[in-house]
């Protein structure tokens, strides 16, 4: 038995368990229990520092979970989605494919509650209507491996399935979604990573939502699989409590490069039903990524996305950058709430990229500009750049059209 393996039969899982460890009513957990199930494995467990800190309320069942069902139990549709078991089909050129219900530790905003856990739902009987499926669809190029955790299988029985996939022509790339190097990082061996670089190309989607999940264990497992040709990405989820500030999502994007992780999502969290407590304002979002665009490394931050209700996909979520667009001209802020004119290249032999003909501006854009801005340069009144008192002027996109900047 390899560690991973003993330390997953440690885990705390049982209503006893959580009683003892966390002092949770038995009642609670007894019915918590029958909603979702828990498993907390000792090395997760190891990096909680206080009651309710943002490790707790990943990892540990509250009571309410049990008051917050005002949600869906399958807000993307996947089940809509699956022409057959263990494969969602919501992108034209790639599939969900589910290998395993079982995951390393059981987070409390799953969003795959009603299915992981249980092997009924996700089971390995449906591998192979799976792969004909996958086989019989040449449009597919790209296949996700999930769950649960792909990582859960055995290195033989994962090998089992890259081989399968590996044979089929079409297949391209291979992605695996996987929380293990953060909630165990354990599972990251030589050998798992010696046989994963057979079946190049492979990609590593995995999930860390706080700085304190950043350790030394994880970061060597992440390293490890970098070393052994696998991308990696991070896919990170906005929550209330445990990631809802600038300071502590940039903290995060910073660590996760260091350790050769590329951030690639910040999720707002899914209207999951006994997870809708960790939802924040859309506004908090967008507040974040305009916090972290200009302020750090451009590689740093992720595409801030609503994967939409229904099954509607990934939508990218962006702060309000464009001021005005029009035929002639498109005005832009930075991150320093400078504005800027770019100008519109026509070809006019072009019939196709004429301008249309100008209509006049009426809005008026409101912006903070020093009180003494002088149009043209963004000087002060002597000619030197300087610190101003601030003011909020109605500004129309004509007046904008000879400046060059506007500082604030």
């Amino acid at each position: 038995m390899e560690l991973w393996q003993q330390m997953l039969r440690d885990s705390v899982h049982s209503v006893d368990q959580l009683v003892e460890k966390f002092h949770i009513d038995r009642a609670t957990a007894e019915q918590i229990d029958q909603f979702f199930q828990a498993r907390i494995n000792p090395y997760y467990m190891s990096l909680i520092k206080y009651p309710g800190d943002p490790i707790w309320k990943q990892c540990v069942p509250d009571r309410v979970e049990l008051e917050d069902f005002d949600a869906f139990e399958d807000p993307l549709n996947e089940d809509a989605m699956s022409p057959v078991p263990n494969i969602t089909h919501r992108y034209p050129d790639r599939v969900l494919f589910l290998v395993t219900s079982q995951c390393g530790m059981y987070c409390r905003f799953c969003t795959r509650k009603r299915k992981v856990g249980n092997s009924d739902k996700i089971s390995m009987k449906g591998l192979e209507s799976a792969f004909n499926y996958i086989e019989s669809h040449a449009e597919i190029r790209d296949v996700i491996l999930s769950g649960g955790d792909p990582l859960m299988l055995t290195d033989y029985m994962l090998e089992k399935i890259l081989i399968r996939l590996r044979q089929i022509p079409h297949v391209e790339i291979i992605r695996i979604g996987t929380k293990m190097p953060c909630v165990l990082p354990q599972r990251i061996t030589p050998k798992l990573c010696s046989m994963i670089k057979k079946y190049h190309p492979i990609y590593i989607n995995t999930h860390f939502n706080h700085p304190w999940e950043i350790t030394s264990e994880s970061s060597r497992a992440c390293q490890m699989l970098a070393d052994a040709g696998c991308p990696v990405g991070c896919q990170t989820v906005l929550m209330k409590g445990v990631n809802d500030d600038p300071d502590t999502i940039k903290e995060l994007m910073q660590k996760l490069l260091k350790m050769r992780v590329k951030p690639y999502y910040l999720y707002m969290a899914d209207e999951t039903k006994g997870a809708n407590h960790f939802r924040t304002s859309i506004r908090t979002g967008i507040e974040i990524m305009d916090k972290l665009r200009g302020h750090t490394s451009g590689l740093a931050i992720p595409y801030f996305v609503i994967d939409a209700p229904g099954g509607g996909g990934k939508i990218p979520i962006l702060p309000e950058y464009v001021l005005h667009h029009d035929d002639e001209k498109i005005i832009l802020r930075n991150y320093k709430n400078q504005v800027y004119v770019y100008k519109e290249a026509v070809d006019k032999n072009n019939p196709k990229e004429k301008p249309a003909e100008k209509k006049p501006v009426k809005e008026k854009i409101s912006i903070s500009v020093p009180a003494n801005a002088r149009n043209g340069n963004g000087r002060n009144g002597n000619g030197k750049n300087g610190k101003h008192p601030e003011e909020i002027r109605k500004i129309s996109a004509e007046e904008i059209t000879e400046m060059t900047i506007i500082e604030n």
